[in-house]
């Protein structure tokens, strides 16, 4: 496998301090390039063997670089040629061999070795169940951020976080649990942060203001327009923010 050596058993607290990722962490780095990659997925993934992160003694996952790695080439292989995963497993094994690999391009087809063959626009990856919006449950979020259910409900009080009417999260729920985690380190509290969340709310006010009458336009290509408008502004805003935040600390971040 494309990764390194595991720290054992015994190694939690070790692998806290040897830069390994949380679960939360690790579906933070790859959804810049994955948008829709979820912990589910990630989950799915380990199951069926094509990673194998470490475990603390109290269960959590811990990932590697390298494992981090070995998910971008599997996500790669899924999104850009379809493979099914007995694929990338075998396209893996030859890497780690050494071995040249030729991956086919979209829309051809490939034998599996066992007489079944899967259509790169057909069979995509036995996955069992069909891509969706990113949302996650409650639990799913607390293992994400490695926090209790008294933690989560402390963040819920200050409004940085808030269940959507059927209970589950949006997917950026898991990047602020995590960052919040982050910030936690360095002794920032949670109650500090909701001067951050008003902030935060003002600015979508607004964009929503922005674009409200292109909601409501008659014209549903006009309507449809809105959301790339709010996409837009919406990245705006947050370059904005880190900008006049590096300015106001006289840092630049890289």
């Amino acid at each position: 496998m494309l990764r390194t050596p595991s720290g054992g058993a015994g190694s939690g607290t070790a692998a806290a301090d040897s830069g390994l990722m949380s679960i939360g962490s690790v579906l933070n780095t790859l959804r810049d390039e994955f948008p829709e990659v979820t912990i589910s997925k990630i989950r799915f993934l380990e199951s069926e063997g094509l990673i194998e992160p470490q475990r603390t003694p109290s269960g959590y996952r811990k990932f590697s670089q390298a494992d981090v790695e070995r998910l971008g080439h599997v996500l790669r292989m899924q999104r850009d040629h379809y493979l099914p995963l007995k694929v990338i497993r075998e396209h893996l094994d030859a890497l780690e061999r050494g071995e040249p690999v030729r991956l086919p391009s979209v829309g051809q087809q490939r034998d599996s070795g066992d007489g079944e063959t899967f259509s790169a626009l057909g069979d995509l990856f036995g996955e069992p169940e069909a891509p969706t919006a990113a949302r996650v449950g409650r639990a799913e979020l607390l293992a994400a951020a490695e926090i209790g259910e008294k933690e989560l409900q402390e963040w819920e009080s200050y409004g940085l976080l808030a269940p959507l009417p059927d209970g589950a999260y949006d997917a950026e729920a898991v990047t602020v649990a995590v960052l919040v985690v982050e910030l936690g380190r360095f002794g920032i509290e949670p109650r500090h942060l909701r001067a951050m969340k008003a902030a935060a709310d003002r600015d979508a006010g607004l964009v929503d203001q922005v674009v409200a009458p292109l909601r409501r336009h008659r014209n549903p290509q006009t309507r449809a327009h809105a959301e790339a408008r709010t996409k837009e502004l919406a990245g705006l805003t947050v370059k904005l923010h880190a900008a006049l935040v590096q300015t106001a600390l006289g840092v630049r971040l890289p």
